[in-house]
């Protein structure tokens, strides 16, 4: 199904961006530009990084560290969990097999 897109008005270190997203993502779209505009105005503020491209670059490695962290993370929860269904489901096949 096709989702209608309309236009979001997005604020990154004072520059306007009219970006268009589903209605039903758009409060993640706010959300992720206010993420990233105070990331970028700490390093803008903290005087180590000059230069808005510079900037923007060093916020996007930091976030795409960030989820790549989250998706190792999630990967384990998953396998851990599935061991544990797993061992859940052989004890209750025995509890099962010897009534």
């Amino acid at each position: 199904m096709n989702k209608k897109l309309q236009p979001v008005s997005l604020t990154i270190m004072g520059k306007e961006y009219k970006i268009a997203c589903a209605l039903d993502e758009q409060g993640d779209l706010i959300q992720s530009a206010q993420q990233l505009d105070t990331q970028m105005r700490q390093m803008r503020d903290s005087g180590k990084v000059a230069g808005a491209d510079r900037i923007a670059v060093m916020a996007a490695l930091n976030l795409a560290h960030e989820l790549q962290l989250m998706k190792s993370q999630n990967a384990m929860l998953n396998q851990t969990l599935s061991e544990c269904l797993a061992k859940m489901a052989h004890k209750i096949e025995n509890v099962l097999e010897n009534q």
